[in-house]
């Protein structure tokens, strides 16, 4: 007898299609059999050693996270309700061009400062990996929800050229190729970039072009974290598209958003740009979370010759009075390079989290409230919080617009991702609130989306990108990572005050089959594995 019969489920299957009235048997893991209407047909209905009557709640494909930055929380916190609550099932790591495989002992410690930001240092972690490989068999040991990797450009450049800012030596590119096309065969899904961020920033588009041929070559795809999300937003984005194009290498734009003043309901241009390109031929997907400000670290503000040279380079330039003074002009006359060609707007940086307790007064406020209250300029307070922080801090950048959030959620190749950084006291709330927002706030409230279009952005879709033929579909011989969810209550709980807090409406959640929520609560169940990329 099978495992679970989900009882009279309102299932959203992922395709886009109307929902349907179903019994849904589960049994190793997969979805065996599907009886629609049985309540109504007078057939005789399946039966299990479990039967789980789900009158009144959708049944959908557990939801994928396009854009996840949980890279060391799967590893050191078994619970990750974070995700799970939110009926994540899987998600892509690996992103914005910095991340822990593949490195040597040197680039390892490199990265970890680098990023502490994002994943925390990583001293409760046991870094027994190297290679990308290695990475994904420590997964295989069992965490929360399942997880594939893109390979980081960033690290990938760190450990053949370093963290300086010139171009890579014939030698040090074919190193580079080498190493990518290890990733790949080693199960990696594509290949991420961070081009506001050192060094994967310092390379030329050259050099990525030829970094995409490799990816292309195995099957896989690019998510760049593009050269400028203000000034250049428009331009950075055309230069993504006509590099792949150039390369054979389908794309992936990472939280694909038109952020800063300089693009307030400027949406429509670059969703033109997209329509052209993928009316051409091109092989385009985005990602994006449902939330106005952004979310990164404080020291990715200063412009890329400030960060030349990796961490302990940094905090030297900024403990020099001169060099710092020049950093300053950059930040707040010119407009760096690392705020995207916008002179900062210290009323929009929110101190979101910090790694020396000691510090934690600032957290909540932006930098000009904290300058106000001792009666300094905001840059003497962001100097002395990254020189005291050693480069830890993170923020919450308030740059967003709603009319742009919506248009570009409604595209035609549109995914959810919650780029969600789960460090610091106060994280932006998209970490635990991603995907019930989009059910709750812009479904169920705005019907900005239908709720089978908006299941579809969140199962399939993500899916047919990943290249994964057994997943984000309500579908007999599919993987039975499912949600369970109340589309009359599903919503966020997660908030800029309590950013925290769980969600409401999903009381159950399954990877591989096995419970990890029930009854809205979290399992000890670690069902979740490394999906790993198929090199064709």
């Amino acid at each position: 007898m099978e495992e679970l019969v989900i009882r009279d489920a309102d299932v959203v299957d992922g395709s886009g299609d109307h929902s349907y009235r179903a019994d849904v048997v589960v049994d190793g893991g997969r979805i065996v059999s599907i009886v629609k209407e049985a309540a109504d047909a007078g057939c005789q209905r399946p039966k299990a050693r479990r039967e789980l009557d789900a009158e009144g709640l959708v049944l959908a494909p557990g939801f994928i996270d396009m854009h996840a930055h949980s890279d060391l929380a799967l590893l050191r916190d078994p619970d990750h309700s974070a995700k799970a609550a939110q009926g994540v099932t899987l998600e892509v790591l690996g992103q914005d061009g910095l991340s822990y495989a593949p490195v040597d002992d040197r680039t390892l410690g490199e990265v970890r400062r680098a990023i502490a930001g994002w994943n925390g240092p990583g001293d409760d972690v046991d870094f027994d990996w190297r290679s990308v490989g290695e990475y994904l068999d420590r997964l295989d040991r069992g965490v929360a929800v399942n997880a594939a990797y893109l390979i980081p450009q960033g690290t990938v450049r760190a450990l053949a050229v370093g963290w300086e800012d010139r171009e890579a030596t014939p030698d040090e590119l074919d190193r580079m190729r080498r190493l990518v096309a290890e990733g790949m065969e080693q199960g990696a899904v594509g290949m991420s970039s961070g081009l506001t961020y050192t060094p994967g920033m310092y390379a030329p588009d050259a050099e990525l072009t030829e970094l995409c041929r490799v990816v292309a070559s195995y099957g896989g795809y690019y998510c760049p974290h593009h050269r400028s999300y203000g000034a250049g937003a428009l331009e950075a984005y055309a230069e993504m598209v006509a590099l792949t194009r150039e390369a054979g290498c389908p794309l992936h734009l990472a939280h694909a958003t038109m952020n800063f003043g300089v693009n307030k309901g400027r949406a429509p241009e670059l969703l033109a740009l997209l329509d052209d390109a993928l009316d051409a031929g091109a092989d385009i997907t985005l990602d994006t979370y449902p939330y106005t400000p952004g979310c990164t670290t404080l020291v990715a503000l200063l412009p890329s010759w400030a960060s030349e040279g990796g961490p302990e380079a940094i905090l030297r330039r900024l403990a020099d009075e001169a060099t710092a003074e020049r950093i300053r002009h950059d930040l707040e006359v010119t407009g760096s390079d690392g705020c995207h060609g916008v002179p900062v707007e210290w009323e929009t940086i929110e101190i979101s989290g910090v790694g020396d307790p000691a510090l934690d007064e600032y957290v909540g406020r932006t930098v000009l409230d904290a300058a106000r209250a001792r009666g300094e300029t905001p840059w003497t307070v962001a100097r002395e919080l990254l020189l005291k922080d050693r480069l830890a801090p993170t923020i919450l950048q308030h740059v967003g617009h709603e009319e742009n959030v919506r248009a570009i959620m409604r595209h035609r190749v549109h995914t959810g991702g919650s780029d969600g950084i789960l460090q610091g006291a106060k994280p932006h709330p998209r970490a635990y609130g991603t995907f019930p927002r989009y059910l709750g706030h812009y479904v169920r409230e705005l019907g900005v989306l239908s709720l089978e279009e908006c299941v579809a952005h969140l199962t399939s879709r993500p899916a047919a990108r990943l290249g994964l033929p057994d997943r984000g579909l309500v579908r007999e011989g599919h993987k039975a990572d499912l949600v369970l969810f109340d589309p009359r209550t599903v919503d966020a709980g997660s908030t800029f005050a309590e950013p925290r807090t769980l969600p409401t409406g999903i009381p159950y959640v399954l990877v591989d089959g096995r419970f990890v929520i029930e009854d809205g609560r979290r399992t000890d169940v670690l069902a979740g594995r490394a999906v790993r990329g198929t090199p064709r």
